[in-house]
């Protein structure tokens, strides 16, 4: 496996991870007891994940500028 799969396989347990994190979002923001710190910690780590999945997906497939 090269580093290109190694960081396909790494932008796919990312993604995984945001997407569960939005589901866990939507389930807590349709309970009537929210917990805003709870809430607030998972948007930060979500942000976290974009942030990353952004780096990876850079270092896949490099924006040129022509």
């Amino acid at each position: 496996m090269d580093a290109k799969d190694e960081l396909i396989k790494k932008l796919k347990i990312l993604e995984q991870e945001h997407r569960d994190l939005d589901q866990i979002l939507i389930q807590l923001q349709e309970k009537k007891t929210v917990d805003f710190l709870q809430i607030q910690r998972i948007k930060k780590r979500k942000l976290i994940l974009k942030d990353k999945i952004i780096i990876i997906k850079d270092k896949i497939e490099p924006d040129i500028i022509a």
